[in-house]
């Protein structure tokens, strides 16, 4: 007991020299301190002083674990300001980033936009009327296309059925000259002239299968049809002096050939073979008609 007195008397001995080191810088004290300790012959000890040692190192655990306490409690403290910082930072940044929405949105407000779903809506009514726009554009152009395209099928529907008519018409022609009977060659050019009534060749080649069969009034009445169609059409008027020749009518006949001729010098040819036109022969008005043809012809 009385050598754990000593220890203890070492230590406080000790920690005293300690705190003379920390209030006295000098090394001379602790050198002193030393030296009175190495002095001593008896022990420095009685019951009080044990008991005062004994208070003395209660108190100091006391202390030392006051003084652990106090530096948990900083460590915590400190611990606890630095969450405090950031809670802090992070509910101001928020705040701060709250208020600048908020200037923003008092800034649309005076600028006409009420909120964000009225910036939505308007952003959509804008988007709507120009698709709209060109919505009705492209209806526009796809009417004209589809009119253009309905026009064009007519046209070719039209030009289809004119093709058919035309080969048909062909085949009714290569008929007719196919056939020897005049009354077969009249159904035929009344066929042709059933397709397309303003034919002048038909009533033309009509009038002559007509002269064949002895109907000179028949071919006048046809070749005045194909005249009031065609004003120059030259075997019409060729036809009619053929046809005016028959009826007697020959001042008439030379009249219309003459016509003829004037429209086309082929006929000119064929002016002394025909024999419908053999009675103007022995005319002078058909030889001096003849005559200028000649020497126009030479000149």
């Amino acid at each position: 007991m009385r050598s754990l007195i000593r220890l203890a008397a070492l230590c406080l001995i000790c920690a005293s020299v300690s705190v003379f080191a920390q209030s006295d810088a000098d090394g001379e004290a602790r050198q002193r301190v030393a030296e009175e300790i190495e002095k001593l012959e008896e022990p420095m000890y009685s019951p009080f002083i044990e008991r005062y040692m004994l208070d003395e190192l209660k108190q100091l655990r006391v202390d030392l674990s006051n003084q652990r306490a106090e530096l948990i409690q900083q460590v915590v403290d400190r611990e606890i300001e630095s969450i405090d910082r950031g809670v802090t930072y992070a509910t101001n940044t928020v705040t701060y980033f709250f208020y600048l929405i908020a200037a923003v949105s008092s800034i649309l407000v005076l600028l006409g936009w009420n909120s964000i779903r009225d910036m939505k809506e308007k952003m959509s009514s804008l988007a709507d009327e120009e698709v709209g726009k060109l919505v009705n554009a492209y209806e526009v152009r796809l009417r004209g296309i589809e009119k253009q395209l309905t026009q064009k099928t007519r046209h070719i529907d039209a030009n289809r059925e004119e093709i058919e008519r035309t080969q048909e018409i062909h085949s009714l022609w290569l008929r007719a000259n196919l056939e020897h009977t005049p009354a077969n060659k009249i159904a035929i050019y009344d066929q042709i002239l059933a397709m397309k009534p303003e034919d002048c060749e038909a009533l033309t080649y009509k009038a002559d299968v007509v002269l064949e069969l002895g109907e000179p009034q028949w071919a006048v009445n046809l070749c005045q049809q194909a005249l009031s169609i065609d004003s120059d059409n030259a075997h019409a008027f060729y036809q009619l002096a053929c046809a005016h020749t028959a009826l007697g009518h020959y001042e008439d006949g030379v009249h219309f050939l003459g016509e003829a001729l004037a429209r086309a010098e082929s006929y000119r040819e064929s002016l002394m073979q025909d024999p419908a036109l053999f009675p103007l022969h022995d005319m002078s008005a058909f030889k001096e008609l003849l005559g200028i043809r000649e020497e126009d012809g030479q000149s």
